[in-house]
């Protein structure tokens, strides 16, 4: 055991200077930028993530109107503008039939959603996404291929200090960590996950669960928090 008041301990009780006030300078910026990629702290109300946020909530809210019978070629389009996806769309087909068929390995995404940036919620292929989905991608959030969400689903890669002086309202430092689940994965209705968690290839969430910790592959979890329940033969 070491004892009181030796370097590391002081070290680590240590104010962090950076967080003194928000970044406001373009090498600040660039740090901040770089403290959340890193999943340290960081400030979420600078100019340029406000900027994100903003191109990402015109973006859902393009997506949220669309009619509910739209093509899926334009439903594929104004979902890559949310997630902000460069891939060209395939020419189009000779008939509206062929040409929905283009995209039957693209995410199939209900409306409506929500999300901080979009660019960080990567929907591998065959994944569907039940309406009122909330995505707070403070860092990547991965769904594996055919993973099938439930309607309500919240998946939230961003934190905040316990600590209420540090936690500070909007002018405050946030924290990220990401998301991963896995392949063939099913998640109920009304799921909540919280930054860190990886769930495992080929599991399934119960309706209403909070997921906290990671999920092993194979299994039924369920609850609040959510816990192994059996193993899928």
């Amino acid at each position: 055991m070491s004892a009181p008041g030796n370097s590391a301990t002081a070290a680590a009780a240590a104010p962090d200077p950076f967080l003194a006030k928000i970044p406001s300078t373009p090498e600040e910026l660039a740090e901040n930028k770089r403290r959340l990629l890193n999943g340290d702290l960081y400030f979420a109300f600078t100019p340029d993530l406000v900027a994100d946020r903003r191109r990402c909530a015109q973006a859902c809210h393009l997506f949220n109107q669309a009619p509910r019978d739209s093509p899926r070629r334009e439903l594929v389009a104004l979902w890559k503008k949310v997630s902000r996806d460069d891939t060209p769309l395939p020419p189009p087909a000779a008939t509206l039939e062929d040409d929905e068929a283009l995209f039957a390995d693209e995410p199939w995404v209900e409306l409506p959603l929500r999300a901080d940036y979009g660019f960080n919620v990567v929907l591998k292929e065959g994944v569907y996404v039940n309406a009122n989905s909330t995505w707070i991608d403070t860092l990547p959030i991965t769904i594996g291929a055919r993973t099938l969400i439930g309607p309500n689903c919240s998946f939230f890669s961003g934190g905040h200090p316990l600590g209420g002086k540090v936690r500070n309202g909007i002018r405050g430092p946030e924290f990220g960590k990401p998301i991963v689940v896995g392949e063939d994965c099913w998640l109920g209705g009304n799921v909540t996950v919280i930054p860190g968690v990886t769930i495992g290839a080929g599991s399934t969430v119960g309706a209403g669960s909070v997921v906290t910790k990671d999920v092993p592959p194979g299994v039924v979890v369920a609850g609040n928090p959510a816990r192994v329940i059996r193993k899928i033969e």
